[in-house]
């Protein structure tokens, strides 16, 4: 558990938790708690001024109803965090002696509650109601809910603004969740790698497992729950089957019992031939009576171990994986399966569009999942939601949103984002994913008129779906600060947050979690929630600037790849080549109508307005336009000007990054702020290696020259070409295969 830590000195036991005395950090406790393990569930002392107007309203705890599992854990948290921030350990009453005490409890155990009349019809199932009120001349704070969870939910909520300085002394807070599935993907293996993952090993300890129960279980339970999250898929999408196998259902019961008190529930991978692999059936086809039966009693099997356990998530006819499309079936028929399995015990399947062949004559990748899945529109059953990617491609640093969203309105559909930063620099780079998650929100498809923007298709509004969903590729590891860098823990906690409310800004999450993670110091929260705020556009600009897609190195990702080109291994559109379709003439990916007419599949304003070039935005010209190098942007500028200066601006905002940071070590403890500050000098580094590289091949394709006032890359092309990383993190086994005697590191 994340423990509220003490340091023991001669002249007091409780001594450090009040302001002046936590400042001695010769305690050791008080340096571990440094180390990021607590995220943003720090709990630090308030100042002495806050602390005489609101440390009151900590004097006592006052439960209503039973003490389930979740309301001892509602409870545990408002101690934790109470002592934590107040210096005084609340006690826990069955009464209201005191003003300032808090009552918390659900409507369906407490008539109390229901007395009150505090409108809480209105918040649902998850949400809440926190109330200041005077109650027998007494002022009380009420957080109320529906259900246990709901209460949970609430007491994070009514901390949080203790963490951040909010006025708690006249509330009047009610709110729902606007998603009701709001999920982590575990990209995790059994034998614990993490494809994807940056942090680390996985966290779930399968070997331990069911007899030991890591505290960090509990402690990742807490996080979730402190920004809404409800849901955990345990294990990759590249599916084992052995995780279907009574041995695992015996682990995952085990993890299941952990997650349940904090309102998160457990779904698994499967591939799509478990009736092969783990039923020895001949045959995985849908529609074959032994399959259907297979999956029906696998599926009972699994509810005798995990009775309140979530359903499925598939990859089906992807990057190899097997699927329906074998057997000459739709991926309607093979989601069906699943869903009718699972119907009796409301379970869900969630069924990635994920869907693409290599072929070689594929006209364009981008287009293939809307291909397969519009024409299914209305024949998945109730308890099926698509799991579509923020864009048609792969979590690029920038894409247009999917146009399946909109294309669908018979249909379930929720959003896929990936938190953990496959194509934007990794566990290094500092890159704050609000924005790609708010700009994939705020899209609007147009599909009911101006307005219908993605967040309306998820959370049900559009079309009036009850099954509403939203999944992120979660970035969470066995390193101690949980993601590989301080900074990556706002990209979980963005997604929650949004998950939570998908209107809601991005800046104010950032600047949230900046107050709970280091300090409310306005000197420091403004220009980190600034550098934040910029930092995924600074990636864009070194990576993939202007529209251009997919330009990194081959397998690992990590690293420039403009010149990767189809070959024996490597399908065309896994290629870098494939998507800029750089030339002499030019550069960019022509699908307009005159190409691949992949605008063809967006609503008719959408597509005008990406297939005109006086109105496409800029920032997706590339990906819409096959341009010639002397184009001329609406700045006045060549394309190839242009281009070349938007690698340089990367380079650019990372070295003020840098220099911000640098500036802050007084409002940071050492520990967090040296960490930082050795990734942001490999992420210039590394600025500067795409940047360079991707000039010295650009201009070995334009033949142009730089435009005044650019240095010249310091390496030949060739260098940059013949230079090979083996092994990186987050690509389980080999990387690619490097010569023997490898080029040098480009400078």
């Amino acid at each position: 558990m994340i423990h509220i830590r003490h340091c023991w000195c001669r002249h007091g036991r409780h001594a450090p938790l009040l302001l002046g005395l936590f400042a001695a950090l010769t305690c050791a406790g008080a340096v571990q708690a440094h180390d990021g393990y607590r995220l943003w569930l720090r709990y630090r002392p308030v100042p002495a001024a806050w602390l005489a107007r609101y440390r009151r309203s900590a004097t006592e705890l006052v439960p209503l109803g039973r003490l389930t599992p979740t309301l001892r854990a509602a409870r545990a948290e408002l101690v934790r965090g109470l002592t934590g921030l107040l210096g005084t350990a609340p006690r826990s009453t069955v009464t209201v002696t005191t003003n300032g005490a808090i009552l918390f409890g659900n409507a369906h155990d407490s008539p109390l509650i229901r007395s009150l009349r505090l409108g809480l019809r209105r918040v649902g199932a998850q949400g809440y109601v926190i109330r200041t009120l005077t109650l027998r001349g007494r002022h009380i704070t009420v957080i109320a809910g529906n259900t246990d969870v709901g209460v949970l939910y609430g007491v994070f909520r009514f901390l949080r603004r203790l963490q951040t300085r909010r006025p708690v002394n006249a509330l009047a807070l009610s709110t729902r969740p606007k998603i009701r599935y709001r999920v982590l993907d575990f990209w995790d293996n059994l034998d614990g790698t993490v494809e994807r993952g940056y942090a680390g090993s996985s966290i779930w300890k399968w070997n331990e497992l069911p007899q030991y129960l890591s505290p960090r279980y509990t402690d990742f339970a807490r996080a979730c729950a402190s920004i809404g999250i409800n849901g955990v898929v345990l294990n990759n999408v590249n599916a084992s089957p052995y995780v279907l196998t009574p041995l695992y259902l015996t682990k995952i019961a085990a993890l299941a019992r952990v997650l349940r008190p904090y309102g998160i529930r457990v779904y698994l991978s499967v591939p799509f031939s478990a009736p092969i692999t783990v039923g020895r059936l001949s045959s995985a086809d849908p529609l074959d009576p032994a399959v259907q039966g297979w999956w029906r009693r696998k599926v009972g099997q699994i509810y005798r171990a995990v009775p309140d356990f979530g359903g499925f998530l598939m990859k089906a006819d992807s990057e190899g994986e097997p699927g329906p499309e074998h057997y000459g079936r739709t991926q309607a028929q093979g989601a069906n399966l699943l869903a009718r399995a699972l119907a009796p015990y409301h379970g869900l399947v969630m069924w990635r569009a994920f869907v693409y062949s290599t072929r070689a004559d594929s006209p364009d990748r981008v287009k293939q999942s809307y291909d397969v899945f519009k024409p299914l529109d209305g024949q998945f059953d109730r308890n099926v939601i698509l799991q579509v990617k923020n864009g048609p491609l792969d979590f690029q640093p920038r894409e247009p949103f999917h146009p399946l969203f909109g294309a669908m309105p018979r249909t379930n559909l929720m959003l896929e984002l990936e938190i953990t930063k496959e194509y934007l620099g990794q566990q290094t780079s500092l890159v704050y994913l609000g924005t790609l998650f708010e700009d994939a929100l705020r899209a609007d498809t147009w599909a009911q008129g101006r307005g219908s923007t993605v967040a309306r298709v998820i959370d049900g509004s559009l079309y009036g779906q009850h099954d509403t969903a939203i999944a992120g590729v979660a970035n969470i590891g066995s390193d101690r600060n949980w993601c590989g860098s301080i900074f990556n823990q706002s990209n979980w906690y963005a997604f929650g947050r949004l998950a939570w409310n998908p209107d809601a800004s991005a800046h104010t999450i950032a600047a949230q979690w900046v107050r709970m993670t280091f300090t409310n110091n306005s000197a420091f929260v403004r220009p980190v929630v600034g550098m934040m705020m910029a930092s995924r556009e600074a990636v864009v600009d070194y990576t993939d600037p202007l529209g251009l897609a997919s330009q990194m190195a081959a397998g690992t990702h990590f690293g420039p790849g403009p010149w990767v080109a189809p070959g024996p291994h490597m399908p065309p559109d896994w290629s870098s080549t494939y998507y800029s379709r750089a030339d002499a003439g030019g550069i960019g990916f022509d699908r307009t109508a005159s190409g691949s007419d992949a605008i063809a599949q967006y609503a008719a304003p959408v597509a005008a307005r990406f297939a005109s070039l006086r109105h496409c935005p800029e920032d997706l010209l590339l990906w819409f336009h096959h341009l010639p190098w002397s184009y001329r942007l609406r700045s006045g500028r060549t394309l190839w000007d242009a281009l070349v200066r938007h690698y340089v601006r990367g380079v650019d905002a990372v070295k003020r990054m840098r220099a911000t940071w640098a500036g802050l070590a007084p409002y940071v403890d050492p520990r967090r702020f040296r960490l930082t500050a050795a990734f942001l000098a490999i992420q210039e580094h590394n600025a500067m290696w795409w940047r360079d590289a991707s000039i010295a091949y650009f201009q070995s394709i334009s033949h142009l020259p730089l435009p005044t006032g650019v240095a010249a890359p310091p390496d030949r092309l060739r260098a940059y070409e013949a230079f090979c990383i083996p092994y990186v993190a987050g690509t389980p086994g080999a990387g690619p295969a490097c010569p023997p005697d490898d080029a040098p590191v480009p400078h």
